[in-house]
């Protein structure tokens, strides 16, 4: 969704977060050759994530392409009071990842891949599936295009044209 981009990235204090690494082997007739591919998550922690890959001869320097890599591709996610405002499905791929809100105190209830990508978003507390494939990249990209899909009561009540307490009351 174009609505929840965020433009500029100097004013905000992102950190990232390495989710995987992946050693690639070219064979050649001189010999093999090694690569990396890091799939990396940056966030601020209050509803800023975006998520980048990085390829290159050393590990260090496929992380640096994927930090600057995501970067590039912001988006806002609404964050309140430490969980979402809704349940969320979404797929990518042969990954699929279910989110719904939880109470305070149950912490993050997710795996691997989901758990960097909502750590980093700043979500407290959360209940997440990940359903089909356990790929990271799949997975990476199915939790943040369900986190995009994601709207708060403000965004509703804009979009529809009426006021915030008209949401609620139906």
């Amino acid at each position: 969704m174009a609505y929840n981009r965020v433009k500029t990235t100097s004013d905000i204090d992102l950190k990232d977060r390495l989710v995987a690494i992946n050693r690639v082997t070219k064979v050649t007739k001189g010999g093999r050759t090694f690569t990396f591919s890091a799939i990396v998550v940056v966030g601020d922690g209050n509803g800023i994530i975006g998520w980048g890959l990085g390829k290159a001869g050393e590990v260090t320097a496929a992380i640096a392409k994927g930090v600057e890599s995501a970067k590039k591709n912001l988006i806002r996610v609404p964050v309140l009071k430490g969980t979402i405002p809704h349940e969320q499905l979404a797929r990518y791929g042969g990954a699929e990842v279910f989110i719904k809100p939880a109470t305070k105190g149950t912490g993050i209830v997710a795996g691997g891949a989901m758990r960097a990508v909502l750590e980093s978003v700043g979500v407290t507390d959360v209940l997440a599936k990940a359903n089909g494939s356990s790929n990271p990249h799949n997975l990476v990209k199915a939790t943040i295009k369900a986190l995009s899909e994601i709207r708060d009561a403000r965004m509703v009540a804009q979009n529809r044209g009426i006021s915030i307490e008209k949401v609620f009351r139906g």
